[in-house]
This record gives structure tokens, C-alpha cells and sequence, in this order.
């Protein structure tokens, strides 16, 4: 039988990934404002990091998650 997963682990896992995505859409969006020329790839890759971390806060918003009642 499976075993079955807490909605708390899985908001705090969520709240987690959102965490690091932003983090990695953050670092990704300066690297491409310091460049002089920024290549196609790093502009995709900051436009895909973008679009994750938003549809997880979307996600978030819509499981009613709230990031100061899991600290």
C-alpha cells in the first residue's frame, strides 16, 4: 500500500521549491543585466525560471498557503 503524504509536508516542500526558484530566477536576471550582450539561451533561461516560480505562486495561492504561518 502506498504511503500517504501530509498536506503540511507537501506545502513546505512547495514553499521550499518556491524558495530556491526564485533564488535561481534572481541570480539568472542579474547575470543577463550585467551582460553586455546577453545570448539568446541566457534570456531563455531566465524567462523559464520566471515561469516556474509563478506558476508555483500560483499554485501556492491557490492551496492557500501562507509563508509566515510555516516559519
Amino acid at each position: 500500500m502506498a504511503k500517504k503524504i501530509k498536506k503540511s509536508d507537501m506545502d513546505e516542500e512547495l514553499l521550499n521549491t518556491i524558495y530556491a526558484l526564485q533564488l535561481e530566477w534572481k541570480q539568472i536576471e542579474s547575470l543577463v543585466e550585467k551582460s553586455i550582450e546577453p545570448t539568446a539561451d541566457s534570456q531563455y533561461r531566465e524567462n523559464l525560471a520566471r515561469a516556474k516560480y509563478l506558476f508555483l505562486l500560483r499554485e501556492a495561492r491557490h492551496r492557500q498557503i501562507n509563508a509566515a504561518a510555516h516559519l
